[in-house]
């Protein structure tokens, strides 16, 4: 390997008129300086990626794989290094610079807009590429320092791939945006990968108090296993006479409407609901708040290494939730996400 910037054909998978993915040869572009070409050896999948299901587009953003060639501004990896990929940020707006890049004044552009900052593409005409600043649905993709998180060699690449999206968004909420301490109480609803990371890290945080809600009782009975205290099936008709309004904080990952409300009667004043699905709703009373997250205000280069480290003690076992699949078995990995038979679906290469 060498840093020596080649345009490379690259093995992707294309969504075609059906809404499925194809795979197809595509010439990808040289990195420019401050760009860098990544080998993907492995990448989950989000159910953002499915809500951008676009005839011509490449998708997948918790891409992890090895640095195969770097731009000549790039400092801080090197080829044959080992790396994590997140979501795309400037690095140089206002938020970027006060290390929020969560908040960064072109994160639409940068990850759902299918193009660089200066509105270049490195794919060939008719193919969308650079979906949060990586498109890792393929055997190679091109990134910038911002998605980077350099992992040590000896660490699997297939079990810590889905840490750069989803799980951080779970787990940062829970440590960076609310700071739950030791006693304090929460309920997350919905179980799937976001709501098991957040249970983890509240497990982790010390929490008293952790109720899953779901209507899957297999996501319930892992939510126990990773920590939950308590467990709702939303689907019994008797669910609510067991709850109360005591709850520090409700994580709603969910966007059903009936659970948002539910989410605010169970909250004690003071409370605070965290809306991660997208949800609208009324200001909430009692002094009680609303807000949204974006990526568990988490730097990604500070707060995967603390999740690899939870993971490295076994307070964060990620593996339990992981079904993996061929990526040539990409659409059934896909199929089996969308209806929640695979609670975190990740694609390697052979």
């Amino acid at each position: 390997m060498s840093n020596v910037t080649q345009p490379r054909a690259v093995n992707a998978a294309v969504v075609n008129s059906h809404h499925h993915m194809d795979f197809h040869q595509i010439q990808l572009a040289a990195p420019l300086e401050n760009e860098v070409g990544v080998r993907i050896v492995a990448c989950g999948i989000c159910h953002t990626d499915l809500g951008f299901m676009t005839e011509g587009a490449i998708l997948g953003h918790e891409g992890a794989g090895v640095v195969e060639q770097v731009g000549s501004a790039v400092k801080s990896v090197k080829p044959g290094d080992h790396v994590l990929l997140s979501y795309q940020s400037c690095g140089v707006c206002a938020e970027c610079q006060d290390r929020h890049p969560y908040n960064c004044e072109h994160f639409s552009k940068l990850n759902f807009g299918f193009q660089r900052i200066d509105g270049t593409s490195a794919y060939p005409e008719g193919v969308q590429g650079h979906f949060f600043g990586q498109s890792a649905f393929a055997d190679y993709c091109l990134v910038t320092e911002q998605n980077l998180v350099k992992v040590a060699p000896e660490l699997p690449l297939n079990v810590l791939a889905p840490l750069g999206c989803g799980i951080q968004t779970g787990a940062g909420t829970v440590f960076n945006t609310l700071k739950v301490k030791p006693g304090e109480s929460l309920m997350v609803m919905g179980t799937g990968a976001v709501g098991l990371a957040a249970i983890m890290a509240a497990k982790i945080a010390g929490a008293k108090t952790i109720i899953a809600v779901d209507r899957e009782p297999r996501r319930l009975a892992l939510a126990r296993k990773l920590g939950a205290t308590e467990s709702i099936n939303s689907d019994e008709e008797n669910y609510l006479a067991t709850l109360c309004p005591h709850l520090d904080y409700v994580i709603d990952t969910t966007g059903i409407s009936h659970l948002d409300e539910l989410g605010q009667d169970v909250l004690k004043e003071g409370g605070t609901l965290v809306r991660l699905a997208g949800i609208a709703g009324e200001p909430l009373t009692r002094g009680r708040k609303a807000i949204s997250v974006i990526q568990g205000d988490s730097v990604a280069q500070d707060f995967l290494p603390k999740l690899i480290e939870y993971w490295q003690q076994g307070r964060f076992p990620l593996e339990q939730m992981i079904t993996f699949y061929d990526f040539d078995d990409i659409n059934r990995a896909l199929k089996e996400a969308n209806n929640g038979s695979a609670v975190k679906a990740v694609l390697v290469w052979e």
